[in-house]
């Protein structure tokens, strides 16, 4: 007991120093606890998404979970019977625990076999039409369907009949007509079955997640009552059950991530249960592919997180061990005195091991809180530093996180015991003769770990640019955003080591300053120099950690910079403009064959017939100019496999036209993509009718020049002359780089590739743009597609209702507006921007509290000092000179390195990114971007500390007395 009051008033007595490590834990605990916490919640809103987008696009319910049996006679009648009785109680009682959804719907649909269906009244009905029909029954279907004809049929027979329902197309497959009586004709019917045709029903409500299959499937279907149904053939068996099916709507916006197990395990047991009553089943469940890659994609988060993290990871692991140092630097001579008094190592450590557990309980509760508000910040970021109303991440906190946490306190304890560690080795006599040499070798330096951490991460710089040219130039791609951890390890552990290689010469160019202006140097200036150039080692701390959080704000600035603008870049590149669409063309082309008529594919007299050439009907232009919202608009037509000749030489080539005016109003391309600017290119193909601009591809394979001639055309038309005018490495919405003709499976390993890719042919997509009208009078009018740069403010859904109200008929549209706003969504990118932004702001934050908490220290320990100048003579002002001296030479000097490095860590591996996106089709090119607010941002939180600490600094020595320093210095 005494020893842990001991340690309380110890922590008291340092309770700035023990604050800000307790500051330091948690916001470490919280940061990783928040990483299960972010995962959970973006699968959770991405799972939601991807079910509405498989809705959007099958246009099919994503809750449905579909069962369906086809008892044959492998089951004898009672079997049959009870396993359509088993599977009623499974699939209405427990189906639905299991899944723990609401369930918007539950049917169940039984049928018989087919039968000949012969009219009671033959002369009032054709009897010579075979009519073969089954006997169907839906549970609930009279709250869903609305009668176009009669009425909905009786659970009971109606003198001895039996009422049914048909579907409109059933009524006409059928050839049945309302009102009239059919009886089974069939030798295994022995008693005469009627029926009775009473009514024709259609859906209520075509979005009713009720209807499973479409009402066409019913068209061979004589729909009875369900309980009629049930009493007489389940039961009874009246007739021969064949089929039953099984179906289940869920609700599946209200589910959670656990729900994917849940669902998954359902529909597994469900196929065992089936398997093992029925020898003929079917299983449907369309969200089951979707929810099977969650896990995969729940891996690659939660990797992509971690490896996110590692630079802030290894910042805060410093931050933590750069205050433990100053703790124990502070107790130093306590723990030198334990020792000499007999207290044993493991005695002391532990002390501290219970001081570490009492801060990192308070961290693990609090932290994990900490990481909730942390998750939603990340939920709120729309780019680096942008933040957005976004609807709220569904955040919660989970065993998982608190798990994180507990893991993340004893990687923290581990950091703040290593001082401790390092000072019990130390005697009293030892630790005094420590504190008289201040000019030894730090550990860093002294065994060469920054040469290590260089060399590794030249190492992983120069793996990963052979990776990334070897995919480059093999035209290989890869098919799903992937993030390799060394992505951030290495450019950290490059900060790490650039920052202490920086830091071991610059003691040597402190020296060469003092030794070149000592004659000259005014007392404070030269105090300063001998002060810094002799205790470089007190003060490397310090200027590390500033120097590393300052180069991985930078560098986390840049990265999500870079990748952001590079993702948008590239939609905008591919599409070519804001919206681009296709519009369907009147044509007198013939239409297309119906199988096997006369003329049909097989016929050798169509085989020598010469295709006829296809006359199109060009649509009014100026209408898309007016449509609403939209700024320019521009005619642009692309044949892709256009045959060009030059020379004796033949190939293949992507052929556009544009109006050269409009195009330039409306395409986009980045500025510094092409030699000169786009719009000179366009001035000059504008020159001359027959002038086109090819691609680099195009005249270094053919070896073609400007000022050459070339022949293009394509099937059909015949070609004609252009000559060339300008030669272009990129143009909208044309992809310049490689693609493999054999479309196997490549590795992308750098070595494999090369070996795999030996024999495969590489094509390099060629372009030759010309004019439009050219094209169009010489060789054929063909449908172009219409390209449109929106006004500033407009919105994409007043162009959709404006092309709705004139009813202009397009067959497809892209819209860059809305990939972008996919994009930002996405939830790899929504990681990167919010942990990136997450640790620019935590590297200001735990900068600025370092700054000052190491300063303020440094200071108090100085008094004795200040105090001996003073007396000296040396005035306040020049004391405040001294200061600000000794702030340039060492956090302004940190401050420079860490620019420096992170300038140098951005330009080198930031670029390393290209291997986390799609290689093959990243057009424009990746571009190492560097936003000037985020130094400017950087420069005025820098600039807020050095004034801040300099304030508080020129506070606490305006304060110190002359006659309290001495009489310190003499006890």
């Amino acid at each position: 007991m005494a020893i842990f009051v001991m340690i309380i008033r110890k922590m008291v007595k340092n309770k700035w120093l023990e604050f800000s490590l307790l500051l330091g834990l948690i916001i470490s605990v919280g940061l990783v606890s928040s990483m299960p916490i972010y995962t959970n919640a973006i699968l959770q809103r991405l799972l939601i998404k991807d079910l509405e987008q498989l809705q959007d696009a099958k246009q099919q319910f994503p809750g449905i979970f579909w069962n369906s049996v086809y008892i044959t006679g492998e089951l004898t009648s009672e079997q049959a019977k009870q396993a359509v009785q088993d599977a009623d109680q499974y699939m209405g009682n427990e189906a639905p625990q299991r899944f723990q959804l609401p369930i918007k719907e539950y049917v169940i649909e039984r049928a018989t076999d087919r039968w000949n269906m012969v009219p009671v009244d033959a002369g009032k009905i054709d009897s010579s039409i075979k009519r073969t029909a089954e006997v169907a029954a839906l549970s609930g279907m009279e709250d869903h369907v609305r009668l176009i004809d009669g009425k909905l049929p009786s659970s009971e027979p109606v003198d001895g009949v039996i009422e049914a329902v048909v579907v409109d197309q059933g009524l006409t497959n059928l050839k049945m007509v309302v009102g009239q009586e059919y009886t089974i004709q069939d030798e295994e019917v022995k008693t005469p079955i009627k029926f009775k045709i009473v009514g024709v029903i259609d859906r209520k409500d075509y979005n009713d997640v009720y209807w499973y299959n479409s009402l066409s499937t019913y068209s061979s279907s004589m729909i009875v009552s369900y309980d009629w149904f049930e009493k007489e053939i389940t039961r009874n068996e009246l007739l021969k059950l064949r089929s039953s099916t099984w179906y289940l709507a869920v609700d599946y916006s209200q589910m959670k991530l656990e729900s994917i197990e849940r669902f998954i395990g359902t529909y597994q047991y469900t196929e065992s249960f089936l398997a093992n009553h029925f020898p003929n089943y079917t299983l449907k469940a369309p969200a089951l592919p979707t929810l099977n890659g969650y896990f995969v994609k729940e891996e690659k988060l939660r990797l992509m997180l971690w490896s996110l993290n590692v630079p802030v990871m290894i910042m805060l692991a410093y931050y933590l061990f750069m205050v433990s140092n100053l703790i124990i630097d502070r107790q130093k001579t306590e723990i030198a005195v334990l020792r000499s008094r007999g207290a044993s190592r493991l005695q002391i450590v532990l002390g501290y091991v219970v001081e570490g557990i009492l801060l990192g309980g308070i961290a693990l509760a609090c932290g994990p809180f900490f990481g909730l508000i942390v998750t939603k910040t990340l939920g709120a970021s729309n780019g680096f530093l942008e933040f957005v109303q976004r609807a709220a991440l569904d955040v919660k906190l989970n065993r998982t996180a608190f798990q994180y946490g507990v893991l993340a306190v004893l990687c923290s304890l581990v950091m703040t015991l290593l001082p401790v560690l390092f000072a019990t080795r130390a005697t009293i006599v030892g630790h005094k003769q420590q504190m008289a040499r201040q000019t030894n070798l730090s550990f860093w330096h002294k065994y060469f770990i920054d040469v290590i951490l260089l060399a590794i991460s030249l190492y992983g710089l120069y793996t990963f640019r052979t990776k990334m040219r070897d995919m480059q130039s093999l035209g290989l791609d890869v098919t799903d955003l992937q993030m390799d951890p060394m992505l951030f390890l290495i450019p950290a552990l490059f900060i790490l080591g650039a920052s202490f290689l920086l830091l071991r010469i610059y003691p040597w160019l402190v020296r060469l300053i003092y030794q070149g202006g000592r004659r000259w140097w005014p007392p404070s200036l030269y105090s300063t120099l001998l002060q810094v150039g002799r205790s470089i080692t007190q003060y490397q701390t310090i200027m590390v950690f500033l120097s590393v959080t300052l180069a991985t704000g930078l560098f986390s600035a840049s990265a999500a910079r870079t990748i952001n603008k590079n993702a948008d870049e590239k939609i905008m590149y591919g599409n070519g403009a804001d919206i681009t669409m296709t519009v369907k063309w009147e044509d007198d082309a013939p239409p297309p064959s119906m199988g096997n008529e006369g003329g049909g594919e097989g016929d050798p007299t169509v085989l020598l017939e010469p295709k006829k050439k296809v006359q199109f009907s060009e649509p009014p232009f100026f209408p898309f100019t007016q449509l609403s919202g939209v700024e320019h608009a521009a005619k642009v037509f692309t044949k892709p496999n256009a045959i060009f000749t030059f020379g004796k030489e033949r190939g293949t080539a992507t052929l556009m036209g544009i109006d050269t005016d409009d195009f330039g109003n409306t395409a986009w391309l980045r500025e510094g993509l092409l030699d000169h600017h786009f719009y000179d290119y366009l001035n000059v193909l504008a020159s001359s009718p027959s002038a086109v601009i090819i691609s680099r591809t195009l005249a270094d394979q053919y070896n073609v020049k400007v000022g050459d001639h070339l022949y293009a055309g394509w099937d059909g038309v015949q070609s004609t002359m252009f000559n060339v005018f300008a030669i272009v490495d990129y143009w909208p919405s044309w992809n310049p780089n490689p693609l493999f003709s054999d479309k196997s499976a490549v590795s992308t390993s750098s070595a494999g590739s090369a070996a795999n890719s030996k024999n495969k042919k590489i094509k390099a997509p060629m372009l030759i743009v010309g004019h439009l009208s050219y094209i169009q009078n010489n060789m054929a009018l063909e449908p172009y597609d219409v390209w449109m740069t929106l006004k500033p403010n407009a919105k994409s859904q007043e162009l959709y209702d404006a092309l709705e109200e004139k009813k202009i008929p397009v067959t497809k549209l892209n819209d860059a507006k809305q990939e972008l706003i996919r994009s930002k969504n996405d939830p790899f990118l929504l990681a990167i921007n919010g942990v990136m932004t997450l640790g620019f702001i935590i590297s200001i934050v735990i900068s600025f509290f370092g700054f000052l908490l190491y300063w303020v220290l440094s200071l108090s320990g100085r008094v004795l000092q200040f105090g001996i100048l003073r007396a000296m003579g040396i005035s306040f002002r020049q004391l405040i000179m001294m200061l600000i001296g000794e702030q340039l030479l060492t956090s302004g000097a940190a401050v420079v390195i860490g620019m420096l490095t992170g300038n140098l860590t951005s330009r080198f591996f930031v670029p390393m990114f290209q291997l986390s996106m799609q290689t093959s089709s990243q057009v424009p090119p990746f571009q190492v971007t560097f936003d000037p607010r985020d130094q400017m941002q950087l420069y005025i939180i820098v600039s807020i500390m050095l004034t801040v600490g300099l304030f508080i600094l020129g506070t606490m020595l305006s304060r110190v007395k002359i006659h309290q320093a001495v009489k310190l210095g003499e006890d």
